[in-house]
C-alpha cells in the first residue's frame, strides 16, 4: 500500500474524482459535521492504492475482521445446504406416499370389498387434510416453529395406523391425517425464498419428489402380492420417522425468519402480523388464479401416476406386476415387461423433466413454454386413448411424465416474480396446499364417474382438464397486471 498527495479541484465530488485505477480518495474530517466544499483555496486529500479483492456479501461485512467475513459467509452456506437438503428428504416423502397408492389401490379395493367411488375416498380424506394443513401452516408457522414437526408427527401417526390393517373408516381416516402433515406449504416457501440459484433449487426439490414418487413403487408393488400387503407403510414409518428427526436437529423449532437469518436471508418487513398476512394474500387475485392452476396441475399429475396402474389392467389388460408403471422398473421382452416400463416410465420422467429441462424453460420463456406443454401432453394422452399399444404407451407415458415435470418449478419461480415479497411463503404455502387438494379432489372424481362408466374414462377426463389447465395458465400471465416479461 502507498500514500501519494492528491490536489483535487475545490469543487469536489468523490464519483467524479480522476484518480488512477484502484485508489480511493479519503477527505480529511474537519471539525464541522462534514466537509465544505466550495473553498477558494485547494484542498489536499491522501489518496490510498488497493489491491483488487473479491466482492463480497455486503451483510456479512466486517471491517475490523475481515477474515470473519469469510468465516461467516462460508457458515452460512454450509447451514443453507444443510437445511435444503433435510426439507428435499422431506419431499422425498410426499413422493413416496403418493407413488405409492398407485399399487396398492387394486388390494386395498380387493381387501376391503369396495368399488372405484368407495376407495376414493382416501383421496377426498387426504383432500380434507391438505387443506388444512394449507391453512394452519399460513397462521401458525410464526407460533410453532418453522421446524413441521407436528406435522411430520402426523405422518408418523398416520403410517402407524395404515401399517395395521384397520377396519376402512379407520383406514380412511389415517389419509386425512397424513394429509395435514403432507402439506408441504412451508417447505416451498421456504426454498423460494433462497437467493442463490433459486430457479435450479427449486427444480431439484421439485425433482426429488419425483425420485420419492420413482421408488416406492418398487417397495409398495411387492408388498401388494403379500399377505400382510400393510406392512408396506412400515417402510412409510420409517422415512417418517427420520424425517421428523431431521427438523427437529436442524430447524430446531425456530420461526422460518431466523432460520433464514442465519443463513443471511432477512426479511425487511417484519411488522406485518400473521392475519394481516392472510388477509392481504386472500385478497391477491394472483395468488388464487396460481392455486386454481396448481390444483388442476397436480390432480392430473396424481391421477395419472395412481390410476394409471389401474387403467393399465382393466383397459390394456397388464399383468399383475402392472404396479411398477409409477416406477422405473424394466427388464426383459415380454409382455409382462412391457406392462412395467409402461408404467414405471411416468415418474422416471416427471424425476428427469424437472431438471433436465431447465435449460429449456429459460430459453424460451417459462410463460410460453408452458403453453407449448399443455398442448403436447393433450396431443400424447390423445395418442394413449385411440392407440391401444403398449409398447406406444410406454414411450408417450415417459414423455408426458418429463413434459409435466417441469410445471410446478414454473409455477413457483412465476410466483416469485409477481406476488410481493412479504407474503411470498404465505402465499406459495396456500397454493401449494391447494395444489395437494388436487391430488386428492381429481382422482376421487375419476374413481366416481369410472364406477359407472369404467376405467378407460381416464384419458378423455384428463384432456378436459388439461384444457381448463391451458385458458387458467392464460389468465394468470396475461391477466394480472402484475405479470413482467420472462
Amino acid at each position: 500500500m502507498s500514500l501519494s498527495p492528491v490536489t483535487i479541484d475545490p469543487v469536489f465530488t468523490s464519483d467524479k474524482a480522476n484518480l488512477a485505477p484502484g485508489a480511493t480518495s479519503i477527505c480529511r474530517v474537519s471539525p464541522e459535521p462534514s466537509c465544505k466544499l466550495g473553498l477558494t483555496e485547494s484542498v489536499t486529500v491522501d489518496a490510498i492504492e488497493l489491491s483488487p479483492v473479491t466482492p463480497v456479501n455486503k451483510q456479512n461485512y466486517d471491517s475490523e475482521n475481515p477474515s470473519v467475513l469469510s468465516a461467516r459467509y462460508e457458515t452460512q452456506r454450509t447451514r443453507e445446504k444443510i437445511q435444503f437438503v433435510t426439507l428435499c428428504w422431506f419431499n422425498y416423502l410426499g413422493g413416496w406416499n403418493d407413488g405409492s397408492n398407485g399399487p396398492l389401490l387394486p388390494r386395498i379395493q380387493k381387501v376391503y370389498g369396495v368399488g372405484y367411488a368407495v376407495v376414493s375416498l382416501i383421496f377426498i380424506c387426504a383432500c380434507v387434510g391438505y387443506i388444512t394443513g394449507a391453512v394452519s401452516n399460513v397462521i401458525l408457522t410464526e407460533k410453532l416453529g418453522f421446524g413441521k414437526v407436528d406435522g411430520s408427527l402426523c405422518q408418523v401417526l398416520a403410517y402407524c395406523i395404515e401399517s395395521t390393517g384397520p377396519p376402512f373408516p379407520v383406514f380412511v381416516f389415517a389419509y386425512f391425517i397424513n394429509g395435514i402433515g403432507l402439506a408441504n406449504a412451508n417447505a416451498v416457501g421456504y426454498v423460494a425464498c433462497l437467493k442463490e440459484n433459486a430457479e435450479a433449487k427449486i427444480g431439484v426439490f421439485a425433482a426429488v419428489y419425483g425420485a420419492g414418487a420413482l421408488s416406492s413403487p418398487l417397495v409398495a408393488t411387492q408388498f401388494s402380492h403379500l399377505p400382510h400387503w400393510n406392512l408396506h407403510f412400515l417402510t412409510s414409518l420409517g422415512i417418517a420417522i427420520i424425517n421428523t428427526i431431521a427438523l427437529i436437529i436442524v430447524f430446531r423449532l425456530k420461526p422460518q425468519a431466523e432460520c433464514l437469518s442465519e443463513i443471511g436471508i432477512v426479511d425487511s418487513d417484519n411488522s406485518t402480523s400473521e392475519h394481516s398476512h392472510l388477509r392481504q394474500i386472500f385478497a391477491n387475485k394472483d395468488v388464487h388464479l396460481l392455486a386454481a392452476f396448481t390444483l388442476l396441475y397436480v390432480g392430473v399429475e396424481v391421477t395419472l401416476g395412481g390410476w394409471i396402474v389401474t387403467y393399465i389392467i382393466d383397459v390394456r389388460g397388464g399383468g399383475p406386476s402392472s404396479g411398477y408403471v409409477s416406477s422405473g422398473f424394466f427388464g426383459g421382452m415380454q409382455q409382462r415387461a412391457l406392462v412395467d416400463f409402461d408404467l414405471s416410465s411416468y415418474s422416471l420422467g416427471l424425476m428427469v423433466g424437472r431438471v433436465a429441462l431447465l435449460w429449456l424453460n429459460k430459453k424460451i420463456g417459462e410463460r410460453l413454454v408452458l403453453f407449448i406443454y399443455t398442448v403436447l401432453i393433450i396431443i400424447f394422452e390423445f395418442i394413449v386413448w385411440f392407440v391401444p399399444s403398449l409398447i406406444g404407451d410406454a414411450i408417450v407415458v415417459c414423455v408426458i411424465g418429463m413434459l409435466l415435470g417441469p410445471m410446478y418449478p414454473i409455477i413457483v419461480t412465476h410466483a416469485r416474480r409477481i406476488l410481493p415479497r412479504r407474503i411470498l411463503t404465505g402465499s406459495i404455502g396456500w397454493i401449494s396446499g391447494v395444489g395437494q387438494a388436487g391430488s386428492a379432489m381429481v382422482p376421487f372424481m375419476v374413481g366416481a364417474i369410472a364406477q359407472t362408466a369404467g376405467m378407460k374414462v381416464l384419458q378423455p377426463v384428463l384432456i378436459g382438464i388439461l384444457g381448463i389447465m391451458t385458458g387458467l395458465w392464460a389468465l394468470v400471465c396475461y391477466g394480472s397486471s402484475s405479470c413482467r416479461p420472462d
